[in-house]
């Protein structure tokens, strides 16, 4: 009878931690998914900011000068004596690889104009 009953405890403890270790993975996959939305939420309010960035008082130029770009600098600032390229960052955010590339192409003046014609 012992036996059986040990038998029964055994069986139904299995039982429980398989659904625990069921559990867990999928907490753990709920965890995943919400930080997911959390930097895709990050990512949108970052290009939403920058969008809005050459209004604000601090910007220390013409907002009607400034072209958005978005991709892979935030924009292009035209003023009357120099021509400017922007990339707004908010937070703790860094430039990535293609930024720092363009950042030295132009700090290394390895900008040129083309003028296309097509007739």
């Amino acid at each position: 009878m012992f036996e059986i009953f040990l038998l029964i405890l055994s069986i139904v403890l299995f039982l429980i931690l398989i659904f625990l270790i069921k559990k867990v993975f999928s907490l753990r996959q709920t965890i995943e998914d919400l930080r997911f939305k959390k930097r895709s939420q990050a990512v949108k309010y970052g290009q939403l900011t920058e969008q809005f960035i050459p209004f604000i008082e601090s910007f220390p130029y013409d907002p009607q000068q400034f072209r958005f770009l978005g991709n892979p600098i935030d924009g292009v600032l035209f003023d009357e004596e120099e021509i400017v390229f922007c990339e707004f960052k908010t937070a703790s955010s860094q430039l990535n690889q293609r930024q720092k590339q363009i950042k030295q192409l132009v700090e290394n003046k390895k900008v040129k104009w083309l003028e296309f014609r097509v007739d």
